[in-house]
């Protein structure tokens, strides 16, 4: 353990950047979120979206629990899973005029959840 400590020391001081923590203040986020809940003019439908949401979550781990029960479906599902990003990677990272496109389409998703 102690051949280990000065190799650490030592990569974590080749870093150029240094995170700072910042303070958390718990109150300051409820504050927000009560006074984002008091604008919002159609509460019933937010409280929707938000059960909506846990069930979908909900569902979605048991869906992926019951997977992980069967026998070769989970490495099948990796294989998916590996391919789709190899070829999302190919599709829309590797090349600039790719990346672009891909920047653009987020930009519109982001006006059209927004509103703007």
């Amino acid at each position: 353990m102690g051949a280990r400590a000065p190799m650490m020391a030592r990569t974590m001081t080749r870093g150029s950047t240094v995170a700072r923590a910042e303070k958390f203040d718990a109150d300051d986020v409820l504050r927000t979120i009560a006074d984002k809940w008091e604008e919002t003019e159609n509460k019933s439908t937010v409280i929707t979206y938000v059960a909506g949401a846990t069930a979908a979550v909900w569902l979605s781990s048991t869906l992926v629990g019951a997977i992980n029960v069967v026998p070769l479906l989970p490495k099948v599902m990796e294989l998916v899973g590996l391919g789709y990003s190899t070829w999302f990677v190919y599709r829309y990272v590797l090349f600039k005029e790719s990346r672009k496109e891909l920047a653009e389409q987020v930009d519109a998703l982001m006006s059209r959840v927004s509103g703007d």
